[in-house]
């Protein structure tokens, strides 16, 4: 009796124990192959006639004295794959960020916050050259950057890194499904945090400053 009892709780607990496993093992995953369709997905994606992405930004959009410290002109696309897509009907606004990823500010790991604009109209197509300073006509918001420090508007304000290596300026586009309530002197943390849920989609573009000194 003592040995058929023995082995009755022994079946139980493998049982248990293989009902655990298999409770705890995520699905698995199909495998992409013939006759199963990739999942597409909305994608938000940037260009800009001034330079190509990852390239050197000219003295026409830089802030250095002497400088032009025009904002670039950007064109705003939407893809499906490989196809071209339009923009989600949820979509409300675009904004802005760029920033100095090697500058550290107060030595610290927070880079330096050159520019940013938000409640950009979701209807844009891209933003154009040489962007005014302030709140424009069309809704858009200079927000907080090195121009907007002291009280001043809020405005572009391009690469300035002295002779030397080469720093990498980050333009970072979001696409948004909401219209940002905030003042223009927020801050880049406050920005980021009325951002947080809203973004349906963004993208990047990178420019290096300065090249060839």
């Amino acid at each position: 009796m003592k040995v058929m009892r023995r082995n009755w709780i022994l079946k139980v607990a493998v049982a248990s124990f293989a009902a655990t496993v298999i409770a705890q093992t995520p699905p698995a995953v199909p495998p992409a192959g013939p006759g199963r369709a990739a999942v597409l997905r909305l994608q938000f994606w940037v260009t800009s006639p001034a330079f190509p992405d990852g390239g050197p930004i000219p003295m026409h959009n830089a802030g250095r004295a002497g400088a032009d410290n025009k904002s670039p002109a950007f064109e705003f696309h939407w893809n499906l794959g490989t196809n071209p897509g339009t923009a989600p009907d949820t979509l409300k606004t675009y904004a802005v960020i760029l920033h100095d990823v090697e500058n550290s500010s107060n030595k610290g790991t927070a880079d330096t916050l050159h520019w940013s604009a938000f409640n950009i109209p979701g209807t844009a197509q891209g933003l154009p050259e040489g962007l005014a300073a302030g709140d424009l006509p069309d809704g858009t918001r200079n927000g907080p950057g090195i121009a907007s420090r002291g009280g001043n508007p809020g405005a572009y304000f391009g690469p300035g890194a002295p002779a030397g290596p080469v720093h990498h300026y980050i333009f970072e586009f979001y696409a948004l499904d909401t219209k940002l309530d905030l003042p223009a002197n927020t801050t880049r943390e406050d920005l980021l945090k009325a951002m947080e849920g809203h973004v349906v989609g963004k993208a990047a573009y990178t420019g290096r400053f300065p090249v060839g000194q």
